[in-house]
């Protein structure tokens, strides 16, 4: 067994049934499973715990497994370390990074606070480790309006790396956050042209939208939030017919929940393809989910100087959180 590419490189017996072995190695390793609204649907419904980020943060801080295998991008497996500390976390497929992530690096991100001295530092969860440790709190789609509207209103802040979301934010709460000009390459991409055209062709149908998209896709929108509180929209609303401006993942279990209403994924900019897929959430597949219990690899390591600041902002989000009370 040798860990390239990001993932365990080694040969899957023949004949086996994958999803009944993960679930024989689960138990056996004394793991859980989470997986992201994003994932391949097969993955989805192998794990024991399904949700946003905010979600997967609050599991992986409160669960007693001493193995957690996440189901996401790199990321969400270092908060999962970084809050769990002495548990084993696994990510099956290291190279599955976050443009996002990726739009903002430590070092300049950390000179753009140094050029702006006297601000609180807000950043989405969206981010290396070595950025959350350069912050004041983190914040998630979920929890992020709430979260700033907690500050004072003259305090001065710098909101990175979506420059959407913070755009957003400033929008409905009158703020005038710094935004760092970073984005989701998933939620860049939809066209506005295609939306509207999929609204004349189905004019009952609501549009829900992730507040990572631009203004122009927001405003066009019948509901903008999280990928949970999109999902959770879609369950309650009377509505059958829904267009869904986020990664399609989330239609997995908007059908699941909703089976009698129809979900039609929203379609990017370019190329013909019906829906937008992120890339590095569909790189965990069953085989590379079965060798990562197997070999209980590639693990997440976050150095520990590091960890130690990160911590500090995720706490402080699930401290806020819960006395606001967005979570139980």
């Amino acid at each position: 067994m040798t860990v390239e590419k990001g993932y365990v490189q080694a040969p899957i017996p023949q004949g086996i049934d994958l999803k009944q072995e993960i679930l024989r190695l689960k138990q056996e390793r004394n793991a859980v499973i989470m997986a992201h609204y994003y994932q391949r649907e097969e993955i989805q419904d192998l794990a024991d715990y399904i949700g946003d980020s905010l979600a997967l943060a609050q599991l992986a801080a409160r669960t007693d497994a001493p193995v957690i295998v996440l189901c996401g991008v790199h990321f969400m497996g270092e908060t999962a370390k970084i809050l769990s500390p002495e548990k084993k976390v696994i990510v099956p497929d290291l190279s599955a990074g976050c443009s996002l992530a990726d739009s903002c690096p430590a070092d300049e991100f950390k000179k753009y606070i140094e050029d702006n001295p006297g601000h609180t530092v807000i950043s989405y969860v969206n981010t290396s480790a070595a950025v959350k440790a350069l912050t004041d709190v983190v914040v998630t789609s979920s929890n992020a309006v709430q979260i700033v509207e907690s500050f004072p209103q003259d305090e001065k802040i710098i909101f990175g790396p979506d420059r959407n979301l913070g755009n957003y934010i400033n929008s409905l709460t009158g703020r005038n956050m710094k935004v760092w000009d970073g984005a989701c390459h998933v939620h860049e991409q939809f066209s506005i042209e295609k939306i509207l055209k999929l609204r004349d062709e189905n004019g009952d149908a609501k549009i829900l939208v992730h507040p990572e998209c631009p203004k122009p896709i927001r405003i066009v929108a019948d509901k903008v939030g999280s990928t949970q509180a999109l999902l959770h929209y879609a369950v309650e609303s009377d509505s059958k017919k829904f267009i869904v401006c986020t990664e399609s993942g989330i239609l997995h279990q908007m059908q699941k929940q909703c089976p009698g209403k129809t979900f039609i994924p929203a379609p990017p900019e370019d190329g013909t393809c019906a829906c937008n897929e992120c890339n590095f959430m569909k790189l965990i597949t069953l085989e590379k989910l079965y060798n990562s219990l197997k070999y209980l690899a590639p693990e997440i390591e976050v150095e520990p100087q590091i960890a130690a600041k990160a911590v500090i902002p995720i706490r402080r989000m699930l401290d806020i959180s819960q006395k606001l009370g967005l979570i139980k």
